[in-house]
């Protein structure tokens, strides 16, 4: 038995999109993944328990479709994400990079620093793009979920970053994640 049944937790899942196509296909098919292997109990006992919608708000993106699994041995109830849609935000982490470089990188102001959405009705609140840059303008940042993720993602596309390079939409988000990356995570 796991130590705290029925508890929810967040698996992140794979990305498949191709790094050419990644700014619009991040969330393809996200709905439909489901990992097996339980992190709690280590058995290979996740079964399929429901769908739902969440916001994800980006240039391609309104909400997205995600999946939800149970653990059949310990009863530990699983969330799937993909890594650019953190769990409790409304805005993707492409939409997130893209308003912190056009502050940092294009020195925008909080006002004009807001990314392009799918909805133009849907735009953040300049409070919530400069709550977004907690900790980056500061030496020692605190840990932070976010902090935490960014770190990984940058280093993930760091390994694509030719192929980035050269994928057009997606030119400005290795720039917004290299101002991100130095941080102490």
């Amino acid at each position: 038995m796991c130590e705290a049944p029925f508890a929810v937790t967040i698996l992140f899942i794979p990305v498949s999109a191709p790094l050419d196509k990644l700014a619009t296909d991040w969330a393809e098919d996200c709905d439909k993944i489901v990992l097996r292997l339980c992190p709690i109990c280590k058995r290979d006992s996740i079964v399929g328990h429901g769908r739902r919608r969440k916001q994800a708000h980006d240039e391609h993106h309104d909400w997205i479709g995600i999946h939800r699994g149970r653990c059949a041995d310990c009863g530990t109830t699983f969330t799937f994400l993909p890594v650019f849609s953190l769990p409790y935000t409304h805005f993707s982490l492409l939409a997130r990079s893209q308003a912190l470089q056009q502050r940092f990188a294009e020195h925008c102001s909080w006002e004009k620093a807001l990314p392009k959405l799918k909805d133009p009705d849907r735009l953040p609140d300049p409070s919530t793009v400069r709550r977004w840059s907690t900790g980056v303008e500061f030496p020692q940042p605190a840990l932070s979920f976010l902090s935490q993720t960014v770190a990984r993602v940058t280093h993930w596309l760091a390994r694509g970053r030719q192929v980035l390079d050269q994928a057009g939409p997606l030119s400005w988000i290795t720039p917004a994640l290299e101002v991100l990356s130095p941080l102490r995570l």
